[in-house]
Order: C-alpha cells, then sequence, then structure tokens
C-alpha cells in the first residue's frame, strides 16, 4: 500500500501509522495522535480506519497498534479485525511506557485490557485526544 496523499496530512488508517513510520515520514508516537484525531473526528469511517492489517516495525509497536485496535474496537462497539490476534502482536516480555521504575505499579493498573493482555502497560489517558469525546454517534 502507498502512502494516501504521498503521506501529506493525518493517517487516517493505523496501516498508514506503520507505512509513515517505515517510510521515515513519520515518528511513532506523532503518527499515532495524528491517526487517534482522524479517528475520534470521523465516526462514519472508524472501521475502516482499523480494518486493514499494519505493516511490521518493531515487537513492541507491533503489540501496541494491536492494542490500539482492539481498545478503540471495544470502546466505539466495533469489530475487533482478526490480525490483532496474530502471534506477532502480542509482547513476551513487559513494556512499560515511559520508562519510570515509580510509575509501574500506575501503569499496571491504569492500562486498558487490550493493552495489558499484550504486556503493554500505559496511563489511562494515553489514547485521549481532544477530539475524543466529539461526535459520539456515527454519521450515516
Amino acid at each position: 500500500m502507498a502512502l494516501a496523499n504521498g503521506g501529506a496530512g493525518r493517517p487516517k488508517t493505523l496501516a498508514e501509522v506503520s507505512l509513515r513510520v517505515r517510510a521515515g515520514v513519520a515518528s511513532f508516537d506523532p503518527a499515532l495522535r495524528e491517526f487517534l484525531d482522524e479517528f475520534y473526528g470521523h465516526p462514519n469511517r472508524r472501521q475502516v480506519a482499523l480494518a486493514e492489517e499494519p505493516a511490521p516495525l518493531d515487537a513492541v509497536k507491533d503489540a501496541y497498534l494491536a492494542a490500539t485496535a482492539e481498545h478503540l474496537s471495544e470502546s466505539f462497539g466495533l469489530d475487533a479485525p482478526a490480525w490483532v490476534e496474530g502471534p506477532s502482536r502480542m509482547l513476551h516480555k513487559p513494556f512499560f511506557a515511559g520508562g519510570l521504575d515509580a510509575l509501574r505499579s500506575t501503569l499496571i493498573v491504569e492500562s486498558p485490557a487490550a493493552f495489558r493482555r499484550r504486556l503493554i502497560f500505559i496511563s489511562a489517558d494515553a489514547l485521549f485526544r481532544p477530539r475524543a469525546k466529539a461526535n459520539p454517534k456515527p454519521v450515516v
């Protein structure tokens, strides 16, 4: 898959996030935040935004994208794509966001289930964006 619009604009799918990162067009965190803005702002495109499997990046990012897709699916009543269950989408050793040992217990408690089951521990608001509450119902 080629980058939509040559990589201009926000990524509209998780697959596009991975392609931008692989191509060196964007770093992972900013690309994911831009995707989340797009996802939250366009309810009618949410299922499509998660459907295509992202290209491989590294173990943590691959699992993180799957956890994101699963969590967003659960949060918005969407069907989780089958690719989120792939073996390359699970970690074998824990990853703690932020890298501070002092936060580990907090991250374990706060981390959403889709992340915890992949041994990724993040804050409860890691996927928050200001647009998250905009347009709560799909546009028909």
